[in-house]
């Protein structure tokens, strides 16, 4: 099942899709049936009915009542849900291999992958307040020059947890999403050497794109292998496979819950796909450009940046 958010006459309704052209407002659903809406208020309220509201949300979806149907080209797209803790990985060798090439040829100075790296889950926690959903447009920050897009595939925790095993991990994830975590390259260059961060390269509104769709976690096998694809303004700029992850979402779940509690409604980033910034194959974003990020079984995550005045 795909689930997402979405405004409908000024209202956000948790939807499911029939298909790529149909929408069923499940809240909407529910009461034409006489159910308990309750599970549908929003996403969060969805996830933390577990399986109960996944299973009225399906029956719901197999009676698909005409009345609360909506065109997806009638809907404007919210992030499916606002994260409650979002943190962002680097797990793709390939992806930091190339970035560390062009990092190199960009500042003159040389970088390694340390072996903490191959260990163990690197990650940062970004800023969950700046989230935008498909369709809607990215504001070009007005200190940076250099901007990128990242080819992300994301899981939405289910589950409250700690200590969790990796062989355990995949019951507390919800679903899979897409996510853009748009980048300033040239203030990323100049802060990382600090060694805190990123700061400034990932920080700014409208920098963090997620969406269309939560596919749930009962479609997807584990570890999860999917296409992913990037394009800008048509061309293809490079993408691959979700499974070339070195460590899975397992293993991240079981690291970052190592004596502290992760909640429903957490956010966690794979990091990118190798060749699935600019960055990587020698691109960069100009005003106006669109992008689509699609991963297999999820869909498209479509959004185009602009510079305000």
């Amino acid at each position: 099942m795909r689930l997402a958010t979405v405004q409908i006459d000024g209202k956000a309704r948790v939807v499911a899709a029939l298909n790529d052209a149909t929408l069923l407002d499940l809240r909407y659903a529910a009461e034409l049936a006489g159910q308990d809406a309750d599970a549908f208020v929003d996403m969060l309220g969805l996830i933390e009915h577990g399986q109960a509201g996944l299973d009225l949300a399906n029956s719901l979806l197999a009676k698909a009542p005409q009345g609360a149907q909506f065109a997806t080209s009638d809907v404007s797209f919210l992030p499916p849900i606002m994260p409650v803790q979002y943190r962002d990985c680097l797990v793709f060798e390939a992806h930091l291999k190339n970035s560390f090439a062009a990092a190199e040829k960009m500042t003159g100075r040389a970088f390694d992958i340390p072996g903490v790296w191959y260990d163990q889950p690197i990650y940062y926690k970004g800023n969950r307040m700046s989230f935008i959903g498909h369709g809607a447009k990215v504001i070009w920050p007005h200190y940076a020059e250099y901007l990128d897009i990242e080819l992300e595939l994301a899981i939405v925790v289910g589950k409250k947890g700690k200590d969790i095993t990796p062989e355990n991990a995949t019951d507390h994830i919800f679903g899979y999403t897409i996510l853009n975590d748009v980048s300033a390259r040239d203030a990323q260059m100049a802060e990382m050497p600090g060694q805190l961060g990123p700061c400034k390269g990932k920080d700014f509104d409208t920098g963090n794109i997620l969406g269309p769709f939560i596919l749930t976690a009962d479609e997807v096998p584990h570890p999860v292998a999917l296409d992913m694809q990037a394009r800008v303004n048509g061309t293809v700029w490079g993408g691959g496979n979700s499974g070339d992850m070195h460590h899975d979402f397992g293993a991240i779940l079981s690291h970052i819950s190592a004596s502290e509690t992760i909640y429903p409604g957490e956010v966690i980033g794979s990091g990118t796909v190798g060749t699935g910034c600019g960055l990587e194959v020698g691109k960069q974003l100009h005003p106006n450009d669109k992008f689509e990020l699609e991963i297999e079984g999820i869909g498209v995550l479509a959004n185009q940046i602009v510079k305000e005045g």
